[in-house]
């Protein structure tokens, strides 16, 4: 993975919902291309949907923080 876990978590909401809608056009671009020709590195796929798991993860983690105070 790209980010380490306490490298995201100091980050704040909404820089983590930018590199989530970020990830998400990699994402739908390197599946176009899987689609209609080939990868170079179709890893990433994986590997990009993994990412985005986890920063959806810590900002719901952080949503139900704050929902706690």
């Amino acid at each position: 993975m790209g980010t380490k876990i306490n490298e995201i978590r100091q980050l704040d909401a909404n820089e983590m919902r930018q590199k989530v809608e970020a990830m998400q056009k990699e994402l739908y671009d390197l599946r176009y291309q899987a689609d209609t020709a080939r990868v170079e590195k179709p890893h990433k796929i994986k590997l990009i949907r993994r990412e985005i798991a986890v920063y959806k993860t810590i900002i719901r983690e952080k949503e139900l923080a704050d929902a706690k105070r």
